[in-house]
C-alpha cells in the first residue's frame, strides 16, 4: 500500500487530496482546500508551506504528485502559480517525499481517456474511481486526479519491470 498526496497549487486556494494505492484499486483518505488568508504574497507562500507540512505530518503520505508548470495568458498569474507550486514542493521535499510531476494533459488522459477533457469530466471520473458521493470542490478534485494519475503510472511502471524481469 502506498499513500499518495496530490496537490493543486494556487496562491489563494491550494487543493489537496490523499489516496492509498492498494494491490487492487484505491482508497480515498481525505481531500480539501487550503484557503490562504494572507494578503502579503510571501505570507501566502508561508501558509502553503506550513499547511502542507501539517498535512504531511498528520497523514504520512509516501509520495507526492503535482501538476507541471504550464503557461498562463497572464504572466503575473503564471509567476504566482509557479511560486505557490515551489512552496508546495519545498514542503514535501523537507519531509523527504519524492515528487512526481504530470502535465495537465497526462492527468486528463489517464482519468478520462482524452487529454483535452473538461474539469467537470475529470471531477466525474474522480468521484467514480474513488466511489465518492456528494459535493467535491474542484481544487480537491484536481488534486485527487493527480493522485490517481500517479497511481496509474506507478502501476504501469511496476508491470513493465515485472515483464522485463521475466525475460
Amino acid at each position: 500500500m502506498t499513500r499518495i498526496l496530490g496537490i493543486d497549487p494556487g496562491s489563494r486556494l491550494t487543493g489537496f487530496g490523499i489516496i492509498e494505492q492498494l494491490p487492487k484499486g484505491y482508497r480515498y483518505v481525505t481531500s480539501g482546500s487550503i484557503r490562504i488568508k494572507a494578503d502579503y504574497f510571501p505570507d501566502r507562500l508561508k501558509e502553503i508551506f506550513n499547511s502542507l507540512q501539517e498535512l504531511i505530518e498528520h497523514y504520512q503520505p509516501q509520495e507526492m504528485a503535482i501538476e507541471q508548470v504550464f503557461m498562463h495568458k497572464n504572466a503575473d498569474s503564471a509567476l504566482k502559480l509557479g511560486q505557490a507550486r515551489g512552496a508546495a514542493i519545498c514542503a514535501v521535499q523537507t519531509a523527504g517525499l519524492p515528487v512526481y510531476e504530470y502535465a495537465a494533459r497526462q492527468v486528463k488522459q489517464a482519468l478520462v481517456g482524452k487529454g483535452s477533457a473538461e474539469k467537470l469530466q475529470v471531477q466525474h471520473m474522480v468521484k467514480i474511481l474513488l466511489d465518492l458521493q456528494g459535493e467535491l470542490q474542484i481544487d480537491a478534485s484536481d488534486a485527487l486526479a493527480l493522485c490517481l494519475c500517479h497511481s496509474h503510472y506507478r502501476q504501469t511502471a511496476l508491470r513493465l519491470r515485472l515483464a522485463m524481469a521475466k525475460r
